[in-house]
């Protein structure tokens, strides 16, 4: 018997359409059965992508309509007013500052430089020593910045790239990795590296699965589910490596990933599963033990992010608290994205990435075999990598010890479940879900949240504004555990909540009413363009004159 093959599935169907065309001449049929087949092939490449047709057809709707004159001017004249805003925010900031526009001519002695230095830490609006601010600073005692100071210092030439060089520099991280590892209760065959953050650790991970996927399973257009409320990495990662994230809305209620909607959007092109514990919006996590559940039964990697819970939510439970299941003693849970400069309270620029298992950190190095300079590999996004760095996270690690990380939790959970008990208290605003360790996101159905956020900022708050729906959250640190901090945001919070209750139906005014009116902009695409001019604001220099 003849083997069966593709051009026996088509020619019923060119028969067909020849026929119902009248094609009787050779190059007729030719042409009729060609433009048949690549119709096919266009219409399959549109349905088989992972972006809707309604998404694509959108924001080419938008894509064009900005290339209208009118529509042009106003928009390039919005984009001339927020660059302004954005450069004149900058230049009052740094107001007491002289810009170095070019190298001097003879170098700066000690002394100049030190004072040059302190000149610039000194800007700024926030008291972040005195727990005024949500997250970025996480922990600050003058004893351990003189030690990673030192140890900085000492190990600032440092590149672990060069291992023959420095290979005590390479056990120190192996070190971290393994520590890290027993936290989240790896096993032996628990492994990963160290990354410059949380970000860098993510998109490592998605590379990981992206090229395991394809060596694999023959994967070439690779999607990963997430809730809506994962972190913006993931987005990141997505651009940098071809791979479609696939949201899933979370419960308007509980704030956790609908499961039954994230089992819907797995398919065949699905390379990994990812859950947050917690997240960042909300501070709330989860279902990790059904998402890895789906991981088993579809045999798909599942990976979590922690990067914000770090060695919190890892010694949660063993501090007393309750939640639920997350980390590798999850059966399915193949990675986790965890920051030691968040709740490591190491120096900013460390993270780490972990696996189950060595054969996805094998996708996630980079070799190069064929280059003139020599075999070329390197585990991260960089070749040569802060010694320092890891050095000083190392060192963190032994100073705070087990007991020091667990008591820290302890402090942490506590001030964070302090304040949200004080929240729900107050008449005219809510908190989002229940918030698992640190994070308790406020929201309002009674008045425009971004009022509170105004009149908070005003009293030297400053709280991370959210978006779909609006809302605003404090990041408990260890910085909020001093004492009278939590008092003081509960009394100012308060305060505040009960002088906009005397007219809530006022609408928010000043920078605040920017975050509403960004949420009812349609096209995206404007948004970003704001977003890239604030981000080139941060590179201002004036005029060489």
């Amino acid at each position: 018997m003849r083997p069966f093959t593709g051009s026996d599935c088509l020619k019923p169907v060119t028969e067909g359409i020849n026929h119902a065309f009248g094609a009787k001449e050779p190059w007729q049929v030719a042409t009729i059965t060609a433009t048949t087949v690549l119709g096919g092939v266009w219409i399959w490449t549109v349905l088989s992508q992972d972006e809707s047709i309604y998404s694509r057809g959108k924001r080419q709707f938008f894509k064009l309509a900005k290339k209208l004159p009118v529509v042009r001017r106003q928009v390039e004249a919005e984009l001339a007013k927020a660059k302004n805003d954005f450069e004149t925010e900058i230049k009052k900031s740094n107001a007491h500052l002289t810009y170095n526009l070019s190298l001097p001519e003879k170098g700066l002695s000690k002394e100049e430089i030190l004072k040059l230095v302190d000149d610039h830490l000194q800007s700024g609006h926030y008291s972040w020593r005195d727990g005024r601010v949500s997250g970025a600073v996480y922990g600050y005692k003058p004893e351990l910045v003189e030690l990673v100071t030192e140890v900085y210092g000492k190990a600032s030439y440092t590149n672990p790239l060069h291992a023959d060089l420095f290979p005590g520099v390479c056990k120190m991280e192996a070190e971290v990795v393994r520590m890290a590892c027993t936290l989240f209760h790896g096993d032996i065959n628990t492994c990963g590296t160290m990354t410059t953050g949380g970000t860098e650790s993510i998109i490592m991970a998605m590379k990981a699965y992206r090229d395991y996927a394809r060596e694999e399973k023959g994967i070439y257009q690779p999607n990963i589910i997430v809730p809506r409320t994962i972190h913006a990495a993931f987005d990141k990662g997505g651009q940098y490596f071809n791979v479609h994230v696939r949201y899933v809305d979370v419960d308007p209620e509980t704030y956790e990933v609908d499961i039954k909607q994230f089992k819907r959007a797995i398919n065949r092109n699905t390379i990994l599963l990812v859950g947050s514990a917690p997240n960042f919006p909300y501070g709330t996590m989860d279902d990790i033990e059904a998402i890895a559940a789906l991981g088993v039964k579809y045999n798909i990697p599942v990976h979590v992010d922690a990067c914000l819970g770090s060695f919190v939510v890892a010694l949660a439970r063993n501090a007393g608290y309750q939640i639920r299941p997350f980390d590798f003693a999850v059966k399915g849970v193949t990675s986790i994205s965890a920051d030691t400069h968040k709740y490591g309270f190491a120096p900013k620029g460390s993270s780490v990435i972990l696996y189950s298992d060595k054969k996805y950190k094998d996708h996630q190095f980079t070799v190069t075999t064929d280059w003139p300079g020599g075999v070329y590999g390197s585990p991260t996004v960089n070749g040569s990598r802060a010694g320092g760095i890891i050095a000083a996270c190392w060192a963190t690690m032994m100073s705070f010890g087990y007991d020091g990380y667990l008591e820290a939790t302890k402090r942490i959970v506590d001030t964070a479940r302090y304040i949200e008990r004080g929240v729900r208290q107050i008449d005219g605003v809510f908190v989002f879900g229940k918030p698992v360790t640190s994070v308790v996101a406020i929201g309002s159905t009674v008045f425009d949240i971004f009022r509170l956020s105004d009149s908070l900022c005003k009293l030297g708050w400053n709280l991370n504004a959210l978006q779909f729906p609006s809302g605003i959250h404090i990041c408990v640190t260890d910085m909020h555990t001093k004492p009278g901090v939590a008092d003081k945001f509960i009394a100012d919070l308060r305060s505040c909540v009960a002088e906009i209750m005397k007219d809530p139906g006022h609408p928010v005014e000043g920078k605040m009413a920017l975050y509403g009116m960004a949420q009812s902009i349609p096209d995206r695409s404007v948004i970003g363009e704001v977003t890239r001019l604030f981000l080139h604001s941060m590179y201002y220099t004036p005029e060489q004159k």
